[in-house]
Parts: structure tokens; C-alpha cells; sequence
């Protein structure tokens, strides 16, 4: 079996990301011609099923000694031609008749599974399977690689939001980890205790909200996703819940501006080559720092009541009497 892969390095400059395509060949044999294989030929296409990203080029060369065709489409199978069964096109890509010697290329932009088969001999049939291109790095939305964390402002410029998540590549029936903070811009410093909803938007649905306070400047939430597609993780309505807390942090505004409060970030869920499922997973709110205050206070204090009303209630112990421990009088 003859099965020639060259490798072609195409510098794509978009940002500072890097992408690479690869040129794959598929032979054409000699005796191909001959439905019944009658012929030094084992394959009508060698290999007969080729697996590609999308992106990648396809190169066909006719090494056989009669003209053939690269169609799209159903082929007649090995014996159907002779029940006037040619073959059906589906005019996604079609080479035209290219004779030996000759060859015919084809690069997928969509993913999905491409039979083809030779309309001029439509027993010979093979399969191109594209898959996507999972990238190594994260990006946005459109593409573009993008440096953790990110940051972005609230319109009013009063909250900077900056957000991190891991996996940084996300994929679907994976567990993503997003964490945030937020910052006061004039002053770099932490905002702590701001109130705010965390929603998650999937192919221009939600399907994520939760309210959230954050402590200590920053939060986390996790999330699985079952589907792939471009998302957007939204953190709205951001603002102190306290009079005192939002003097002391600059943040300043009316109602209706803390409603307009908040950032977008952008980027793209993968299907996962690995997992198809995942055990059911409850995104509950992140446990917050002041929940382990709150417990340590509990631990610390319960003792210490309990040791203080011990210690006091031996004091107030009424002593023994030292007429008791005398003599007895006559």
C-alpha cells in the first residue's frame, strides 16, 4: 500500500498566534480502472479513508493508466454500476477528469464526514473524515490568542474586571474553573465584597446565571459544558451592597448605572476527541472566604465560652465550710 504524506508549514500571522496545515496525498493506483481488483491495485484509493483537520489540503494522484474523477457523493459500490447505478454527486467538491500523471487538490474549510467516489468509475469510492482544529492556546471569540488574565473595565470605569480560566482550551464534558477579580482602577487595590450575577451565554442562549459576592477582591465559578460553540461570560451588575462599603471604594454611581455595570469576555467551546459524557455536575456558588471566617470564629469561640463558663462556675463554687474540717466541740 502506497501512502505518501508531505508536510507543508503555511505562517498564517493573525495576532501573534501561529497556524499550521498540512498537505496529506492520496494515490490513485495502478488497476483501479478494474472494479473487481483484478490488478496489482488493493485499494481504488490508497488510503481508502483519510482523517484531516479542517484547513488541510488533500492532494489526489492519478497513478493508473486511465483518467479519473475526485467527486463528492455517493459512489455505485462495486457491483452497482451494473444495475445502472453511476454513482450521485453532491457538488461539494468535484475535480473533473484528471489523466495519469496528473493530480487534483482540495482543501476542507468544514468539518464532517466527505465520501467520494471516480464518476467515471463509480465503483471506486473513499472517504475524506474532517475534524476541527483544537487550538493549544486561548483565544477570544474570533480567533485571537489572548494572555491570562484578561482584562476589561465596566463602561463607567469604576470596576476592572480581570478573568482567568483553566483548563485554558476549553472543551466540552470538562471541568472549567473561572476565576475573577476585581480592582479599583485609580488605586490598583482590591474591591472586596462587590455583589454581581455570573452568567454564561452559549451560541446566543444562557445557560448559566448565579449571584455572587466576592471576597477579598476576587471569586471563581465552575461549569461544564455539554455543547460546543462560541460563548460569552458575562459579569453584570457590579456593585457594593453597602453605602459605607461603596464610599470607602470609590465606586460611585445610581442604580440604573450599577444595572449597566458590567464586562464581556468571548471564547469557544471544543468538542472533546476524549469524552462524549460526563457524570452529572450541580454548579453550585464557590465556597467564599468569609464562610471560613465565619467557621473559625465558630471553632475558636464555642471553646472559649465553654471554657470561660467552666472556669467561672468553679470560682462561685461555694467552698467547704473550715468549721466542717475542725473538731467537734463538747
Amino acid at each position: 500500500m502506497r501512502i505518501i504524506i508531505l508536510f507543508s508549514i503555511f505562517l498564517v500571522l493573525a495576532s501573534t498566534s501561529v497556524a499550521y496545515a498540512e498537505e496529506y496525498v492520496v494515490d490513485i493506483p495502478f488497476g483501479a480502472y478494474n472494479p473487481e481488483l483484478n490488478t496489482p491495485a488493493e485499494v481504488w484509493y490508497d488510503p481508502p479513508m483519510m482523517s484531516v483537520l479542517v484547513g488541510d489540503t488533500v492532494t489526489w494522484y492519478n497513478d493508473d493508466r486511465e483518467g479519473h474523477t475526485v467527486t463528492s457523493g455517493e459512489g455505485s459500490g462495486r457491483y452497482g454500476w451494473m444495475s445502472d447505478n453511476f454513482g450521485t454527486p453532491d457538488e461539494y467538491f468535484n475535480s473533473g477528469r484528471f489523466m495519469p500523471g496528473e493530480s487534483w487538490s482540495y482543501t476542507f474549510e468544514d468539518s464532517g464526514t466527505f465520501p467520494y467516489f471516480c464518476t467515471i468509475h463509480p465503483w471506486m469510492e473513499g472517504v475524506i473524515v474532517v475534524e476541527k482544529s483544537i487550538p493549544d492556546f486561548p483565544h477570544d471569540a474570533t480567533g485571537k490568542k489572548v494572555e491570562f488574565p484578561l482584562l476589561q473595565y465596566t463602561p463607567d470605569l469604576a470596576v476592572e474586571v480581570n478573568l482567568s480560566w483553566d483548563p485554558p482550551v476549553i472543551k466540552t464534558h470538562e471541568k472549567i474553573q473561572f476565576v475573577y477579580q476585581f480592582y479599583d482602577p485609580q488605586t490598583n487595590s482590591n474591591l472586596a465584597e462587590m455583589k454581581y450575577n455570573f452568567v454564561i451565554f452559549q451560541n446566543g442562549k444562557e445557560i448559566f446565571r448565579d449571584e455572587g459576592l466576592s471576597q477579598i477582591g476576587g471569586d471563581y465559578r465552575n461549569f461544564i459544558f455539554s455543547d460546543s460553540g462560541t460563548i460569552i461570560i458575562r459579569i453584570e451588575g457590579i456593585h457594593s451592597p453597602s453605602i459605607f462599603a461603596e464610599e470607602s471604594v470609590t465606586v460611585k454611581g445610581d442604580a440604573k448605572d450599577k444595572e449597566q455595570r458590567s464586562v464581556d469576555f468571548t471564547s469557544v467551546v471544543y468538542d472533546n476527541p476524549e469524552k462524549t459524557t460526563h457524570e452529572a455536575y450541580h454548579s453550585k456558588p464557590a465556597q467564599r472566604l468569609s464562610t471560613y471566617y465565619e467557621l473559625m470564629i465558630v471553632i475558636i469561640l464555642v471553646p472559649a465560652v465553654l471554657f470561660l463558663g467552666a472556669f467561672f462556675w468553679i470560682m462561685k463554687k461555694p467552698k467547704p465550710s473550715e468549721s466542717n474540717t475542725g473538731a467537734v466541740k463538747i
